[in-house]
């Protein structure tokens, strides 16, 4: 499986708890240093607060290349799927013409780029789809229609109600800050990054109405773990923190960016501290991903099947339920791994990492046809690099007539994403190196891996450096980063596979043996092409014996 992250975990509302009188003291403090670092929007002066508030509103419901009015509940609202076919074929086109013309990918980026971010706005550019319930009552102050409600219901009628709200009441900082994280939680479920600009105006909102606001901190926190900004989700999960120290949010995304940068003993720590203050599934499921990192699978299983019997929502089912098929993936349990994203499915048919899983775990046990079918259909609708790269292998591994050709545009739209995520503020480093290492510039692959290096030292950007290094053949170089991927612990076929073929270019073909076994034992399906060619070259090392 790709790196999972963990910044998707259903939420539920933070604590609305009264503050003493030394918090309200601390965050009289925090705003001037607000001020300061986050500039509002607009001057909020006394005389044109109202004016500047409302274009603000309008300004960021609707700041969309093309886009009309924000969403409303009239007859003419777009449908969900037009929104999404559109999305997707602006999409496309920009991966059509990145293959067209490749030698000069970077003097035609910006005209690509282009093509693929209107289509992208004109789509999103109400987030209402017409369907029953768009037009919910309107919320009530203080951002009352949670984040973890928006989580659990329709996102889109949502995030039209908060719009319609703050049309009326565009002092409302609570809700700035709902529809902030609301339209992270968009970017995320829907692979589109141009909603991530759209989030952050509405948190600088949230935060110039009232500085220093939890809600709007632990959203900016979800908003840079969400473009891979690590560093900075951390800083400002520690301010929503300082401010409130039971915010859910800011708690959860503390483990993630801990996690995310490689700092696994001070993640636990962070774990054990939020499974103190606010128990419950979204702190129940990267407190597993951490023990899993750490390669106790048996704790981080049992915590997810708790977690799974205390979840009472079809999101949190859907999320606890493909965690726990993931873990079973990961360990070559495909019955199991098939189980949990029925299971998944079941509570949500739609759930994106359910179905790609499900894909992944058919190709492994065998059920080829049905793997590339239903991958197929998740690509259609959501062209995100992991299940793209997946499918490319699946047509280059069956070898049919025009197969080729298919994992070619595979590949090419996972180009057109990437682009697409940077023009949203996303760092797309690491999605790049592990898709141009094999399927794509391999000189681009190591410049993206040594770049992500920089900033973070986790297993998985370990792991992508060391592959970066070997198929640029510089395996002496790569040795050090295979090991290191591999040293926590952490269960993982793929970081196996690359140290053992690391090991082999290097001659140690000894512990490339244990380790091309080791992969191989663990999770015999891991990768089309990857398996097979450890496969090979564990018969090539067993015949040099």
């Amino acid at each position: 499986m790709p790196p999972r992250t963990t910044d998707s975990a259903p939420e539920r509302r933070d604590d609305d708890r009264p503050r003493p009188d030394h918090e309200r003291a601390a965050e009289a403090s925090e705003a001037g240093a607000e001020h300061t670092a986050e500039p509002a929007v607009e001057p909020e002066a006394d005389a044109a607060a109202g004016r500047d508030a409302e274009a603000g509103a309008e300004q960021t419901v609707t700041d969309q290349a093309g886009a009309e009015d924000a969403p409303s509940d009239s007859a003419g609202a777009p449908s969900a799927d037009k929104d999404v076919d559109q999305r997707v074929a602006a999409l496309r086109r920009t991966a059509d013409g990145a293959r067209r013309w490749r030698a000069a990918h970077l003097a035609g980026c910006a005209a690509l780029l282009a093509v693929a971010l209107t289509g992208g706005a004109i789509a999103f550019g109400g987030a209402g789809n017409g369907r029953a319930g768009a037009d919910a009552a309107a919320v009530s102050a203080a951002g009352a229609l949670s984040p973890g409600a928006l989580a659990r219901g329709d996102l889109d009628a949502g995030i039209a109600s908060l719009q319609k709200h703050l049309r009326a009441q565009p002092k409302d900082f609570g809700s700035w800050a709902t529809l902030g994280v609301a339209y992270v939680e968009q970017a995320r479920t829907k692979g589109d990054p141009s909603r991530y600009p759209q989030a952050e105006r509405a948190l600088k909102r949230s935060l110039a109405l009232e500085p220093g606001n939890d809600p709007a901190l632990a959203g900016r926190a979800a908003l840079a773990a969400a473009r891979h900004d690590f560093p900075g989700a951390l800083k400002y999960a520690d301010r929503a923190l300082k401010q409130n120290p039971y915010n859910e949010r800011a708690l959860c995304t503390r483990i993630d960016a801990l996690v995310e940068l490689g700092r696994y003993g001070d993640a636990e720590k962070a774990a054990d501290t939020a499974d103190d203050r606010r128990p419950g599934v979204p702190v129940f499921t990267r407190y597993a991903y951490v023990r899993e990192l750490r390669g106790d699978v048996r704790t981080a299983r049992e915590v997810l099947e708790r977690a799974l019997d205390s979840a009472d929502s079809p999101a949190d089912i859907a999320y606890v339920a493909t965690a726990l098929g993931q873990l079973a993936w990961n360990q070559g349990d495909y019955k199991a791994a098939l189980d949990g994203y029925a299971r998944a499915l079941a509570a949500d048919d739609s759930y994106l990492p359910a179905l790609e899983g499900r894909a992944r775990a058919e190709a492994a046990d065998g059920d080829r046809g049905a793997a590339v079918k239903n991958l197929e259909q998740v690509v259609g609708r959501f062209p995100l690099p992991g299940p793209l790269v997946a499918l490319g292998e699946l047509y280059e591994d069956r070898g049919a007539d025009g197969d080729r050709a298919k994992a070619g545009d595979q590949y090419a739209l996972v180009d057109a994403w990437t682009a697409l995520a940077r023009a949203g503020g996303v760092n797309a480093d690491l999605d790049s190196a592990m898709a141009a290492a094999d399927h794509g510039d391999k000189k681009e692959a190591l410049r993206a891996a040594r770049a992500e290096w920089e900033r973070r030292h986790s297993v998985h950007t370990a792991d992508a450096l060391a592959w970066a290094l070997h198929v640029n053949g510089r395996d002496e170089e790569a040795l050090p980063y295979a090991r290191r991927a591999t040293a926590t612990g952490y269960r993982n076929a793929t970081f196996l596979f690359h140290r053992g073929i690391i090991e082999r270019a290097t001659g140690d073909e000894r512990a490339a043996r244990d380790h091309l076994k080791a992969a191989l034992d663990l999770n015999p399906g891991f990768s089309p092409l990857g398996a097979r060619e450890a496969r090979t070259a564990l018969k090539d090392l067993e015949k040099n014996r």
